[in-house]
């Protein structure tokens, strides 16, 4: 099967789970969907696949869904508690790559298995963490004021993907500049500059495929909020 089709069934996956998570736990199910995002999109973002005709890392969708995840608290909560979800997610990349760190210190069994893959694994996760905290803070951060600015001059509904896709595409700019460098230091200076290209073109189409997901959340009555 393509990757292309494949990724346009991961995005509607995350996309689905996300307004479910919000539909049965309202709030905290969008604060829950970040920790999880976080987690994972760091981990995925090691692996850098072909997606239509681009070389790309893999982690776009589940970590755009992240700033879906603090666009939609600012719309339907408060600025405040968009702010509150960002220090969140850097809180749960800093406790992750802390206690995984130990982790793999551990000598493993003569009959264990899963240690090479997670030293593999993890064991690079620094340079990711490093190049995920910073492009994390100040992109989450350039995210939410953005949004709120924005929502102060043009608060109608009719606006609302305004709100959303300004702040994101600039938002997830800053976060493409500041990560790739950093992450894929290794690879040479030409390679990183397409990779950042390529990359930031990945994460306009989720922006633009993300439009429609927060008209939806404004819509869901949350069975916990």
């Amino acid at each position: 099967m393509p990757n292309e089709i494949i990724w346009i069934f991961f995005a509607l996956t995350n996309f689905g789970f996300f307004l479910l998570s919000y539909k049965f736990f309202g709030r905290l199910g969008i604060f829950l969907w970040i920790v999880l995002s976080t987690i994972l999109a760091n981990i995925q973002v090691l692996t850098v696949v072909d997606l239509f005709g681009v070389e790309a890392s893999l982690g776009n969708i589940l970590y755009g869904t992240i700033f879906l995840a603090t666009d939609v608290l600012n719309e339907i909560y408060s600025k405040r508690e968009a702010k509150k979800a960002v220090f969140i997610g850097f809180s749960v990349m800093f406790v992750t790559v802390i206690i995984m760190q130990i982790a793999i210190q551990f000598k493993a069994n003569e009959n264990d298995w899963a240690m090479p893959y997670l030293k593999e694994i993890f064991g690079f996760l620094p340079i990711v963490f490093i190049a995920s905290m910073l492009a994390f803070i100040v992109s989450q951060l350039v995210d939410v004021y953005i949004f709120s600015k924005i929502k102060d001059k043009l608060p109608d509904n009719k606006y609302l993907w305004i709100r959303n896709n300004g702040s994101t595409i600039l938002s997830q700019f800053l976060d493409t500049v500041i990560f790739v460098p950093i992450a894929f230091y290794y690879k040479d200076f030409n390679s990183i500059l397409i990779l950042i290209f390529t990359t930031y073109f990945i994460k306009l189409i989720v922006a633009i495929l993300d439009t429609p997901v927060i008209y939806l959340a404004k819509k869901i009555k949350p069975i916990e909020n």
